[in-house]
């Protein structure tokens, strides 16, 4: 499954990867635009970082830059105002209890007020090229239609894909799912009769396809 989904989707990447990948794994820059990235599409999140990181690389610019004029560069994301404090406290707690540098362990980053374990995952995989497994929406959805785990949220996906998928295939695994799943393996109506893995699949849960 995974080699072909690699060879299919190829560089068509979620957002937070084209930000560690342009970024060269700029574990701040990635926990920023993963933050960004909830509830916003990838398009939006794109456009909203790259005006970002012309103003703030890091914890110190973000802390120093006014909240007002840090709302208005980030607009029109989702829930901004609320992001935008959720920033500006991120940040402060980097600079106050971990010395301004971007924790790299899931335990020491889920101290962080306003990091949930999918942006942790992230900030481990994209940030700092390290074992996570990522399970947003998409991963969870699709591990569970496929057949390779029968789980009821996203936190016991990951629990049971940590015993399951073999290592090397942790971190590439929310990337290729994600892609996978806005384009191929939506959640209502799947485009079945094009995809890749079709023949792999259980279809758990799909009433209908295209």
């Amino acid at each position: 499954m995974i080699n072909v989904l690699k060879s299919t989707l190829k560089d068509n990447v979620p957002v937070v990867t084209k930000i560690s990948k342009k970024e060269n794994r700029n574990p701040y820059l990635v926990l920023v635009g993963t933050l960004l990235s909830l509830r916003t599409k990838d398009e939006l999140t794109e456009k909203v970082m790259d005006r970002l990181i012309k103003e703030i690389r890091t914890p110190e610019e973000m802390l120093s830059f006014p909240i007002e004029k840090l709302r208005e560069l980030i607009y029109p994301v989702g829930f901004y105002k609320n992001k935008s404090t959720v920033l500006k406290n991120v940040s402060k707690m980097i600079i106050d209890v971990y010395g301004g540098k971007v924790p790299d362990s899931i335990d020491e980053l889920l101290k962080i007020k306003g990091i949930g374990r999918k942006t942790a995952n992230l900030v481990m995989t994209e940030g700092y090229n390290k074992l996570g497994i990522c399970v947003d929406t998409h991963v969870h959805r699709i591990s569970n239609r496929i057949g390779i785990v029968m789980t009821k949220n996203p936190h016991q996906t990951e629990e049971v894909l940590r015993k399951v998928l073999p290592k090397k295939y942790w971190i590439i695994y929310n990337t290729l799912l994600v892609t996978f799943g806005k384009n191929i393996c939506k959640p209502i109506s799947p485009h079945c009769s094009i995809c890749p893995i079709s023949h792999l699949c259980n279809k758990t849960g799909v009433l209908r396809y295209r």
